[in-house]
């Protein structure tokens, strides 16, 4: 299990045992991986992973992990909210084409929240 956390340090969302499925820890299903690329469950493309930090459309970072390089400063980690119950993933919806990846910038997303996963 991989967690995000926020540019405060809070955990906000995990991947499962999967290694696919996004979920919040309120058990919400948000999103999904393929091939490093974020999927919200509607198809929109919302992002992607490298060098353990989640990077917005925009080249923005929005969350890292335990194992991220690089980047601006980390802030401390709060400790993980107890993880709900996993809800029912919805359907895929069909996944939008993925844009030209833009330059990764060192600068935190102003969405570095649930609101991430909502676009």
């Amino acid at each position: 299990m991989l967690t995000f956390y926020n540019s405060k340090g809070n955990a906000i969302a995990y991947i499962s045992d999967d290694n696919q499925s996004i979920y919040l820890y309120n058990g919400i299903p948000v999103a999904w991986l393929s091939e490093n690329n974020i999927f919200a469950y509607s198809g929109r493309y919302l992002g992607w992973i490298e060098k353990g930090w989640v990077f917005d459309r925009k080249g923005n970072r929005v969350f890292f992990t335990e194992n991220a390089t690089g980047g601006p400063v980390k802030p401390v980690k709060s400790v993980k909210p107890i993880r709900g119950v996993r809800g029912v993933r919805p359907v895929r919806g069909v996944r939008e084409v993925k844009p030209v990846r833009p330059v990764r910038s060192l600068s935190w997303s102003n969405i570095s929240n649930e609101d991430y996963f909502k676009q």
